[in-house]
C-alpha cells in the first residue's frame, strides 16, 4: 500500500499525536478500499489476476473513502482539468472534478467521440490502441490531472499524457486506485507524480 506522502513522512518522524491519529485512519480508509477490491484469477485470460473494482463500487463507504482520499490531495493544486481514461476513468474522474471545481473531460476510444478529435497511438502488449479527446477541450496552459482506475504497464497513461500536452495542458500528475508495481508502469511515466492508494502484488 500508498499513502500520500505528507503522512507517510509524518508517521516516519514520528511527531505529534493528531498527525499519529490521522495515519491510523488514514490506514483504515486505506485497508477498507483495498478488501473491497476482488482479484478474479485468469480474467479476461490465462494468467491475469483482474483486479474487479465494481466489488468497490458495491460499498458505499469505501468508494467514497477513495473519492474523498483523492479530493483531499488535490483540492490545493489548482488543477482546473481532470481527464478520465476510458472506460474506468469515468467511474472516477467526473466525481473528483466536481469536488475540486475542475472540468471532467473523457479520452475515449477511437470512433466514440462526434466532433473533431486530437488522437494519440499508442502500443500494447498484442497491438495497437488509441485514445482520443475533443479538439478545444483543452485551453493552452491548463493544468490537468489524469484519472484511470489501475496502471498495469503504464502505457495507456503515456498516451493520455502525450494527448493532453499536446493539445497544451500541463500534466500535474496522474491518479490511479490500483497499482501493479511489477510491472514497473511507473518508470515509464518519465518522471511524472504518480499518486496510487492501493498496491497490488
Amino acid at each position: 500500500m500508498t499513502y500520500p506522502q505528507e503522512e507517510v513522512d509524518g508517521k516516519e518522524r514520528g511527531e505529534k499525536p493528531m498527525m499519529k491519529k490521522n495515519n491510523k485512519r488514514l490506514e483504515t480508509k486505506i485497508e477498507g478500499i483495498a478488501s473491497s477490491i476482488r482479484v478474479v484469477p485468469h480474467f479476461p485470460k490465462p494468467g491475469i489476476m483482474f483486479q474487479d473494482i465494481t466489488t468497490l463500487l458495491l460499498n458505499p463507504k469505501a468508494f467514497k473513502n477513495t473519492i474523498d482520499l483523492f479530493v483531499e490531495r488535490y483540492s490545493s493544486m489548482d488543477i482546473s482539468v481532470v481527464a478520465g481514461v476510458e472506460a474506468r476513468g469515468f467511474i472516477f474522474g467526473p466525481s473528483i472534478a466536481l469536488a475540486i471545481g475542475a472540468k471532467f473531460i473523457p479520452l475515449r476510444k477511437p470512433r466514440k467521440l462526434p466532433g473533431e478529435v486530437i488522437s494519440e497511438r499508442y502500443v500494447l502488449e498484442y497491438g495497437t490502441d488509441c485514445l482520443e479527446m475533443h479538439v478545444g477541450a483543452i485551453q493552452q496552459g491548463e493544468r490537468a490531472l489524469v484519472v484511470d482506475d489501475l496502471i498495469a504497464t503504464g502505457g495507456t497513461l503515456c498516451a493520455a499524457m502525450n494527448l493532453l500536452e499536446r493539445a497544451g495542458a500541463e500534466v500535474v500528475e496522474c491518479a490511479c486506485v490500483i497499482e501493479l508495481p511489477e510491472l514497473k508502469g511507473r518508470e515509464r511515466l518519465n518522471g511524472k507524480p504518480l499518486f496510487v492508494l492501493v498496491e497490488s502484488h
